[in-house]
């Protein structure tokens, strides 16, 4: 379009943007959820290493309503500077963050290609803001939170403190909150000696999300009756 190119429009009443939003932006209130899982030399945010990051893009297919994986991408991530390594928790996931195999990169790195590639998928879904979708959402979202601030990374696309956790979705859907015995009630492979893996534990909690959140469109839960007129 040439500089000198105008298109003067009106600005849409409510109704009209809300008819010309996507229908993944409308699903989740314009928010876009990726699915995250992180492994860490801790507990503690604000001092034990991030020590892995995967994530999850979703996909909606128009014609079923169906939500399915996207794309999956998943980084090793060298120990910040100081960071705290308890021996407890890199025995519980066998991690060894000295291994030169691992092909670790650093923090800034790692959610620096993370925040490119949810912002193209979020601008292309229709949405506005990412939301973090977790087993025990908090700890992730803790962990990527202070990454994030460690990296003096100003704008992030997700929301600082808003999160979809599955432990709760699937404690309300399948009686479950333990990933392996919720993926197993909804009939999803689980392999245990792949567990604590950023890259497995995110697919495995994609697929959950997916199949709650898919199963409620197929029981009548959503769409739900137009009721913005009436608000």
């Amino acid at each position: 379009m040439s500089e000198s190119s105008q298109i003067v429009s009106k600005p849409n009443s409510p109704s009209t943007q809300e008819s010309v939003k996507s229908s993944f932006a409308q699903r989740f209130r314009g928010y876009f959820p990726v699915v995250i899982d992180v492994e860490t030399a801790g507990f503690n945010a604000q001092t034990d290493a991030l020590l892995e990051l995967a994530a999850s893009v979703l996909h909606l297919n128009e014609e079923t309503g169906d939500f399915s994986i996207d794309e999956t991408i998943q980084f090793n991530i060298e120990p910040f500077e100081g960071a705290n390594l308890e021996p407890k928790a890199l025995e519980f996931t066998g991690i060894d963050p000295t291994n030169p195999l691992r092909g670790a990169v650093d923090e800034d790195e790692a959610l620096k290609a993370l925040f490119k590639l949810v912002r193209k998928k979020m601008k292309a879904a229709g949405c506005q803001r990412a939301i973090i979708v977790a087993h025990n959402a908090a700890f992730d979202l803790g962990f990527l939170n202070a990454a994030t601030l460690r990296c003096n990374i100003k704008r992030s696309p997700f929301h600082s403190f808003v999160s979809f956790d599955t432990t709760t979705l699937s404690g309300l859907a399948l009686g479950q909150t333990v990933l392996a015995k919720a993926c197993v009630a909804a009939n999803i492979d689980f392999n245990n000696s792949e567990a604590h893996t950023a890259l497995y534990d995110t697919e495995k909690t994609a697929e959950l999300f997916c199949y709650i959140v898919n199963k409620w469109r197929a029981l009548g839960g959503w769409p739900l009756a137009d009721i913005d007129n009436e608000v």
